[in-house]
Formats: structure tokens, sequence, C-alpha cells
């Protein structure tokens, strides 16, 4: 049985995407996206499973640039995931007891009209994921996790309570080797470094465009030890086996100081 690393611990979206990406694969729950990539890196599971965009906060970072500084990994295939977020307490906790919220960073900032309508003065803690604010409930305090997760004498909200109802994650299913990119593909994922002048932006689009290829995402993200200078995460519509295609990314390389190739799928 093929193992899949993701975040877990048991309930987390990150497992729920394994689901249904990969039934019939084992999911190997890690403590923190990093140390999943280190198991595929280590060749302990064939795969993980990261998010890495959502639809209100945007991209996951952490995630961006786990994938772009490890090496030999390519995303292979993606799911976009509904997210339905539930409030949960232990039986009989009621409202006005609730003095903590828990949940991941960015479950609490999806839901925080409500949390500010609601719990107006309660402490919001962040956890490693959604799934392990359960662990942390007493009698006191209160979790957000997805309306997928049963536990015994958790009760969940009867209703989603994020602020946008209509919430998506991206997950992408990464690898480690190139041979594991599908045969053909629908969508190219880069990363490109440009040179650090007037333009160099709009002539990589500017090829991009030129070969007739739809931009489907593109996010910048701080190259760390060069203060004012960013890494372009860059997605767009193509088959990968395509002669198009590789003749656009050979084109684009031209025009980087580094294009790399972070999946196809």
């Amino acid at each position: 049985m093929e193992r899949i690393g993701c975040l877990g611990p048991a309930g987390s979206y990150s497992e729920a995407a394994v689901k249904k990406m990969c039934p019939e694969s084992e999911a190997v729950l890690c403590r923190s996206f990093s140390e999943s990539v280190a198991l595929l890196c280590g060749g302990e599971v064939s795969a993980v499973v990261l998010p890495i965009e959502n639809t209100i906060q945007g991209g996951v970072r952490q995630n961006l640039d786990l994938l772009q500084s490890a090496e030999e990994l390519y995303a292979v295939a993606e799911y976009l995931l509904p997210i339905d977020h539930r409030l949960a307490r232990k039986a009989g906790v009621k409202d006005g007891e609730i003095s903590r919220v828990f949940s991941h960073e960015q479950a609490l900032a999806q839901c925080s009209e409500y949390l500010r309508k609601h719990f107006p003065n309660a402490d919001l803690v962040s956890t490693r994921s959604t799934a392990e604010s359960l662990s942390l409930l007493d009698g006191h305090s209160a979790g957000i996790v997805g309306s997928h997760v049963r536990a015994d004498g958790i009760i969940l909200s009867e209703e989603n309570i994020s602020d946008e109802k209509r919430n998506f994650t991206h997950f992408l299913l990464v690898k480690r080797g190139k041979e594991n990119i599908p045969e053909h593909t629908s969508k190219i994922f880069v990363c490109a470094v440009l040179a650090h002048r007037s333009g160099s932006l709009c002539e990589f689009l500017r090829t991009v465009a030129s070969f007739g290829l739809n931009l489907t995402k593109i996010e910048s993200r701080p190259i760390k030890d060069i203060p004012g200078e960013y890494r372009f995460f860059i997605e767009f519509e193509g088959d990968y086996a395509s002669g198009k295609i590789q003749s656009a990314l050979h084109q684009a390389e031209k025009d980087c100081r580094s294009l790399r190739l972070l999946g196809a799928y």
C-alpha cells in the first residue's frame, strides 16, 4: 500500500485531501508540513499532500517555500477541497463559558467575523492543524474543525462558520523525481527568479502570452537572503509533453536568472 505523508492528526483537512486524491493509500500523519517533506526526501513515504492555496487566505507561504527549496520534488496531481469549518466544543459547554478558541491560524482567520461577533473576548490560539484543536478542548474552550470530523463527546455547530461559505483549498500531490510527472498534463507550475530591473516580469509574462498560454496563478515570495528581491510562483495551462510547452519553457528561461519546474498535473 502506498504511504502518503500529510499534516495530522487524524481529522485534518490534509488527511481528508489524501483520502480524496489517493483513496487506496495509507495516510502518514505528520506534526508539520516540513516533517512530511523530510519523510518524502528520505524515502519513507512515496508522496506528500500539501495545501498550496486557499481561496480566502491566498497562498500557503510555508509550502511554497518548501516546494521550491527541496531537491527533485514535483507536484503531479491537484485537488480542490471544499472547506466547511464548524465550531467544536465538548457536550454541555455554553457560548458564555468559552474563553479560548483553538485552531490552525488559517481557520481562525477564515472565521474571524464569526469569532468577533460570537466570542469577542475569547483568546484565539493557533494550533498546528485544525484537528489538533480537539485534543485541547475543555469546559472553557472551543475549536474550529472540518465538518467531516467525528469525536466522542464533541459537538459540532450545525452551520458552516466561515466568513465566506464558498471556501476551497488547493492541494497538490508531490512526489520525488521527474519521472513521476504524468504523460499528459493540463497545468504547469514553475518558480522564476527574474533580473532585478525594470520590465523583467513583463518580459517573462509576454513570453508566456506569446505562446498563447493562459496564466492561472501568480504569487511572489521574498528571497530570504536578498532583501527587496522576489521569487515568482506561476501556474499556467498546458500539456508538459507538448512541443509548444517545451519551447515556451525554453524561451522563458532566457528571461530569468533561474527557472525551476515545480510540477505538471
